[in-house]
Order: C-alpha cells, then structure tokens, then sequence
C-alpha cells in the first residue's frame, strides 16, 4: 500500500503521534492551533478555524485584501464562522510540504492573534499595520 499524502505529511513536519499511512483526513494540533488535513484529488487542503461566529468577519475582511498578498491561505466563510484554508500538492516532496504546512500554520497564527490581540499583532510593529477597509 501507497503511503498517503497525510501521513507524509506528519513525517516531513514531525508530528509527534502516529498518523495511519491510509488516512484520507487528520486534524492536527500544532502551536495551540488545529489544522484540519483533507486529502482528496491529488491535493491535501488545509483548513484552520479562525472564528466561530459573523462577529468577526467585519474585522478580518479588512485584513483580507493586504494578507492575500503575503501568504496563500485564504480567508473564507460558512455557517459556522470565518476559517483559513490552502491546498498542496499531494506528491510534493517532504521539504515542501514541510515548508508550505509551516506558512500555513503561521498564518493562522497571525489571524488568531489579530482576533485575541495576543503580543505579536500590530502593536509590536515600529509602524502602523496597513488594513484596507472594504
């Protein structure tokens, strides 16, 4: 059997428990920050949940357009509130996974912090954040 694209995955980033070489979907727990792995089509897209309600939405859609050009995750809604997502490719090698799932955790971090105004928002920055206002 062909080791899957997740469990690749949690080796290139090592992941701490064991993920079955089979396994289609994984949540891990990485930084506080739980980021949902679903592999399917020769990709795996990663999903962060930032917030669990429209409250917040108004505050990130003015981080929106300025963070797009930054990193590849992007920012969307459903039902339950606003979540993070990005794909990779499913026959990436173990380096690019591994740098790809680490920009994409950091990303969630720099949403939840805006959310939480956890030290290392824009108040540490010697300037101003820009935010463009939808």
């Amino acid at each position: 059997m062909t080791t899957r694209a997740i469990a690749r995955l949690a080796t290139a980033i090592g992941y701490p428990e064991t993920v079955d070489e089979s396994a289609a979907e994984y949540t891990f727990q990485v930084d506080g920050v739980e980021i949902a792995a679903r592999e399917e089509s020769g990709r795996v897209r990663l999903e962060c949940r930032i917030a669990n309600d429209d409250a917040a939405l108004p505050r990130l859609a003015g981080y929106a357009a300025g963070r797009i050009l930054r990193e590849d995750a992007v920012l969307a809604c459903d039902r339950e509130g606003a979540f993070l997502w990005r794909e990779l490719d499913a026959g990436a090698d173990r380096d690019t996974l591994q740098h790809e799932f680490e920009a994409f955790v950091a990303a969630c971090e720099w949403w939840l912090a805006r959310l939480e105004d956890r030290p290392g928002g824009s108040e540490s920055l010697p300037y101003p954040e820009m935010m463009i206002r939808p």
